[in-house]
């Protein structure tokens, strides 16, 4: 990123490709950190790789949303998906290469990668 211009026109993008948290409440949420720390550690190509890709895919139901800090730094960059009726599962040290793995298997064949979750890293 070399200017404010840039900035701003990433921005204008994302804002549309980007689902509002409102619009999501009864279905799937890819929630990705973008505080400074996921951001210096790569989690805007993975939000533009995950919006593109629900996106390109025409998941129903499934909104893709950014947050601020979700408060694990040294695991960013960090994906949350929320489903209803279902516990949360936390990505992290992702790249939009595990992001585009995720949308195929979790979101659209429902099978959590195990290998990427928080909960397998911490063994």
């Amino acid at each position: 990123m070399k200017s404010l211009e840039e900035l701003k026109a990433i921005r204008d993008k994302m804002q549309g490709q980007v689902g509002l948290r409102a619009e999501s409440e009864a279905g799937t949420r890819v929630v990705v950190g973008m505080a400074t720390c996921g951001i210096a550690s790569g989690a805007r190509p993975v939000l533009t790789a995950l919006a593109d890709a629900v996106a390109e895919k025409k998941i129903p139901d499934c909104a893709v949303t950014q947050t601020g800090c979700i408060g694990l730094c040294q695991y960013e960059p960090i994906v949350e998906v929320i489903q209803p009726g279902k516990e949360k599962v936390t990505y992290i040290k992702m790249t939009p290469e595990k992001a585009l793995e995720v949308v195929d298997k979790h979101l659209i064949r429902g099978q959590v990668v195990t290998e990427y979750t928080i909960g397998n890293q911490l063994k």
